[in-house]
Formats: structure tokens, C-alpha cells, sequence
């Protein structure tokens, strides 16, 4: 879904015509219901079309990329993608036996009975990272870091877990023991229960963490710097039983520590990593942290609602925000209007140590929070873009532990004005003005 169709008319694998249909599609919001299948028969048509045409340098570019993926991964995955087809789009654990099992036989039978739809997948992945890569290297010409993030786990549908599942505590038919989530946190009452299986860490240990050496190459192949979702999971996990309806029944087990990240040095090196490390954070985690290097995090709207928070506090070895893909928008959060699990007496306290730590108004909370996210000494300082443009919770991106309405919302090409520009540039720079409101001195 993030292959850009205008540079594939340009490639001459599709006609500006075929884009004709999107223009119906919402500009402020993702219709996924609409856009997946719209965009995926594109990508289809794109993928036949240049089947015929690979030549030259596009031929060197495609064989280039099957030497350095087909057989780590792409060769798996795009396997995956027929057979998910094949059986409408079914989690594998539903497919026919022999497919669960991969019985080499009726693999093989798949591969020459399907081998342009596979080849077309091939294609798909490798306009993919074509596209990418010159991303990458206009970012890096103006002198913009990519920021990827990793989860860290996977999910049970999906073809590494198919392919790979002797690495899960999964049976050989994808039914697992245990599952991975939290216990109650801020976000959620009765914790929040992923459902996806957890790594058989001994496994792991025993092969060297070579998927992870892979897995860790591939991310920081894509990006400059890469944040480890969850990175508490490594020092210890909350494992949930395979069926239960909340998180709230788990416990905590030890993850693999310091063996995976001397590991993953050994192999590839220092690694340009950020630990999320919020929530529930013990001692042990803090160390295995610091141990490595990593910079930690720290979210505003966590902190100055704490009357005893200090700017200060911030160290040089973290990553500063305002709020991040999971918290609701900085005015969303001040106001309290969204999926709030705080009390109005909590939302009302949270305000006024926020404004005495920001020393604004409620008018302005949001710039606020921005300017004393980049007056700190944090290394890194990331605000979204909502909070830029003084969005409230209808423009809030995820909840987490909710599978309906994520990951929607869009900007506007229209909101991406000059005043804009002069607000970021103000507020990263520790100016006084934005927009036209007033803003204090940085702290």
C-alpha cells in the first residue's frame, strides 16, 4: 500500500487513465475497505505488464534484488501470497493440511502451477524497494532521517511465522500455547492482548539469533534509525494463555537479555537503535538499555501532568515526544474528549501541572508541549504532525488494543502551508512566535 502509483505511469507499467478510479477515494482519511483491493488490482496489472518488459537496468536492478532476498525471505513470502489467495484470503492455519504443513510436494505442485502470480509478487516487492530506496536517497541529499519502527513480534498470520514456526511457541498446525500482550497500563483497564505468539527464545539461543541478525540487518537496511517496539519484551515478556478473553491472566517471563544484543553486535555492529521503553519498566531493563547504547524514551504527556516533573530530568541519551502513534493527539489528550481511561478529577489535575510546566494556556497546549520537547536535552525531539497543526482526537491515529478505525487519518496537501513551515521552524529553532499565538521562551 505504500507503492506510489504516479512513478509506475511514468515507468510506462500503467496508464494515467488506470488511476482514474482513486480520485473517488476520501483525501482526509484511509478507506482501507476500498483502497486495498483498488490499489492491489493496480498493482497487479503494473507487476504483468513490466513481467514482459524487464531489460537492461531494470533487468540488473530485479535480478540484484532476487539474489539478495529470494531465498532470506521474498521467495517464502511471496509463496505465502498465492496460497493466502488461493484459499480467499483464509489465516494459513485454515489452509488444507498439506499447505499448514508444507509438505514439499504440494509446494512444488503450487510453484509450477502458479509460477507467474508468484513472479508477479516478486515484482510488487521489488517496485516496492525500488521506490524506497530513492526515497531514501532524496531524504538523505536534504538531509532527513528515515525513523523506521520494528514490533517486536510478529504476527501469527504471517509468512514468517508459516515458514518459520519451529522459532514459536506454536504446534505444526499454527496453534500456539501461549500469546503476547500486557498487563492493565494506562492505555487499558484489562491490559492489552495482542494475540501474537511469543518466540521460542531457546530456539533462538541455539541458532545464534540468526533470524534476528536478519531480521535487525533488513530494518536498518531501510532506515537510518530504527525504534525496537516493546524493547521491555527482551528483558522480560507477558505471556497469556492461548484463549483467554483479556491480558489480565498472564505473567511474566524471562526474555532473552543480553545474550540477543551481544548477538546482534557481534554480527552487524553498533546498530542505530531507539528503545521504546515505556510502561512497566524495571531496573533490569533500564540496564540492558543503557548497556547497549540505546537512547530510551520519554513522552511529555506522560510527564507533566506529574507535579514533580523536571525539564532537566531529561537526559542526552533519549528521544523526546509530545505523544506518539499510540497517545491521542496533544489537544485530544489536554481536553480529555477522547478514549480516555482517566477520571475528569485525574484530566483536570493533568491540566494544571501541564500549564505550569509549559507556562502557556490551554489555547496553545499543543505548540507548548512542542517547544518544550525541543528545548530539552534529549538527543531527538518528535512531535506528529497533528500536534503541529492543533488537531484534536478526530485526528488521533491508533488506540491501542482496538482493531476498527486505525491508522485513517491523513494530512492534507493543503494544510502543509507557509505558516506551517514558520511555526515548525520557530518552534525547533526556540523562536517566540507561531501561527500567530504567542509562545514563551523555551524553558
Amino acid at each position: 500500500m505504500l507503492i506510489g502509483l504516479k512513478p509506475l505511469v511514468e515507468l510506462g507499467v500503467l496508464d494515467a487513465a488506470d488511476l482514474e478510479p482513486l480520485r473517488d477515494l476520501p483525501c482526509d482519511y484511509v478507506n482501507f475497505d476500498r483502497l486495498i483491493p483498488a490499489k492491489q488490482a493496480l498493482l497487479e496489472k503494473a507487476a504483468e505488464n513490466l513481467r514482459g518488459r524487464l531489460h537492461g537496468g531494470l533487468r540488473n536492478g530485479y535480478e540484484e534484488f532476487l539474489s539478495l532476498h529470494g531465498d532470506e525471505w521474498l521467495n517464502d513470502y511471496a509463496l505465502f501470497r498465492v496460497l493466502k489467495s488461493l484459499h480467499g484470503e483464509r489465516p494459513w492455519t485454515g489452509w488444507d493440511k498439506a499447505f499448514v504443513r508444507r509438505e514439499p510436494a504440494s509446494l512444488r505442485q503450487i510453484e509450477n502451477r502458479h509460477r507467474e502470480s508468484i513472479e508477479r509478487v516478486r515484482i510488487i516487492q521489488f517496485l516496492f524497494f525500488r521506490q524506497w530506496q530513492e526515497l531514501r536517497a532524496a531524504a538523505r541529499q536534504k538531509g532527513i532521517c528515515l525513523f523506521g519502527d520494528m514490533p517486536i513480534y510478529i504476527a501469527l498470520d504471517s509468512a514468517d511465522a508459516w515458514s518459520h514456526r519451529e522459532m514459536l511457541l506454536i504446534d505444526q498446525d499454527g496453534c500456539p500455547s501461549q500469546v503476547a500482550g500486557v498487563p492493565p497500563d494506562y492505555f487499558s483497564e484489562d491490559g492489552q492482548l495482542w494475540g501474537n505468539p511469543i518466540y521460542d527464545w531457546d530456539y533462538h539461543e541455539r541458532t545464534g539469533y540468526q533470524w534476528w541478525i536478519e531480521r535487525m540487518k533488513h530494518a536498518t537496511s531501510l532506515n537510518d534509525l530504527v525504534r525496537i517496539d516493546h524493547f521491555r519484551g527482551f528483558e522480560s515478556f507477558w505471556s497469556v494463555p492461548f484463549g483467554a478473553e483479556t491480558a489480565r491472566k498472564g505473567e511474566w517471563i524471562a526474555g532473552p537479555g543480553e545474550k540477543l544484543f551481544v548477538a546482534l553486535e557481534k554480527s552487524l555492529g553498533s546498530l542505530p537503535l531507539v528503545a521504546e521503553d515505556l510502561g512497566v519498566i524495571t531496573p533490569a531493563v533500564d540496564k540492558l538499555r543503557q548497556d547497549h547504547g540505546m537512547p530510551g524514551m520519554v513522552v511529555l504527556q506522560f510527564e507533566v501532568g506529574d507535579p514533580e516533573f523536571e525539564l532537566a530530568s531529561i537526559g542526552k541519551n533519549s528521544v523526546c515526544y509530545t505523544g506518539t502513534h499510540d497517545n491521542d493527539t496533544t489537544l485530544g489528550w489536554f481536553l480529555g474528549t477522547g478514549a480516555d481511561t482517566r477520571t475528569r478529577k485525574e484530566i483536570t489535575a493533568m491540566q494544571k501541572s501541564a500549564l505550569e510546566k509549559t507556562g502557556g494556556s490551554a489555547n496553545s497546549i499543543h505548540l507548548d508541549l512542542i517547544r518544550l520537547a525541543f528545548s530539552s536535552k534529549a538527543s531527538l525531539a518528535v512531535a506528529p504532525m497533528q500536534d503541529f497543526l492543533g488537531l484534536g482526537s478526530e485526528a488521533r491515529l491508533n488506540i491501542p488494543g482496538t482493531t476498527l478505525n486505525n491508522w485513517r487519518w491523513r494530512v492534507e496537501q493543503e494544510q502543509l502551508d507557509a505558516g506551517l513551515v514558520e511555526s515548525v521552524n520557530v518552534l525547533v529553532s526556540g523562536g517566540s512566535r507561531s501561527r500567530g499565538k504567542s509562545l514563551n521562551s523555551p524553558a
